[in-house]
C-alpha cells in the first residue's frame, strides 16, 4: 500500500487550523520541529486522507489543507482502516500508528469554521520512531500492518 504527502501544516497552537508549509523536520521521540502537538506523547503527528477532506468539500465545507489541524494530509491511503501499530515511512521519516479517531470535548475552532469535524472520525496519530525531513510529494510507505502480513 502506497501513497504520497499532498500537504503538510504546522501550527503553534493546538485546536486551531494550521498553516500549509512545504517541507517539515521530524524529530524522534517528539514530532514536528514548531507544532503544538510536539513532545513525548503518543500523538506526535496528526494524519487525514485528502480523500477524507474532499468528501467534506463534496458536502459543500469551504475547507482545504490543514483546516482540519492535520499535519500531513495524504493520498492513497485510507488511514482510519489500518490497525494501531502499523509502521510506515514518510519520505525519510519513520512513523507508528497510535490512534485512530479522537474524542472532542468541546468544539473546536474548526468545528465552528468548517461546520463539522472529520478528524474525531477518520484522522490518525502517530509517533515518530526515526525522525528527518518530509517535503510535499514524498511517497508514503506501508512498512508493516497485520492487514499486509495477512496476504
Amino acid at each position: 500500500m502506497e501513497g504520497k504527502v499532498v500537504s503538510l501544516a504546522v501550527s503553534p497552537k493546538k485546536g486551531t487550523k494550521k498553516t500549509p508549509v512545504e517541507e517539515v523536520y521530524v524529530k524522534e521521540g517528539h514530532g514536528i520541529e514548531g507544532d503544538a502537538h510536539a513532545g513525548a506523547w503518543h500523538r506526535q503527528v496528526s494524519l487525514l486522507a485528502y480523500e477524507s477532506i474532499r468528501k467534506a468539500q463534496e458536502k459543500g465545507l469551504d475547507v482545504g489543507f490543514g483546516d482540519f489541524a492535520e499535519n500531513i494530509a495524504s493520498e492513497g491511503i485510507e488511514w482510519h482502516l489500518l490497525p494501531l501499530g502499523t509502521k510506515f515511512k514518510v519520505g525519510e521519516v519513520l512513523l507508528e500508528l497510535t490512534q485512530i479517531g479522537k474524542e472532542c470535548h468541546k468544539r473546536c475552532a474548526i468545528y465552528y469554521m468548517a461546520g463539522d469535524c472529520i478528524m474525531p472520525r477518520e484522522g490518525v496519530f502517530a509517533k515518530v520512531v526515526k525522525g528527518g525531513s518530509i517535503k510535499v510529494g514524498d511517497p508514503i510507505q506501508i512498512i508493516s500492518s497485520s492487514v499486509l502480513d495477512k496476504t
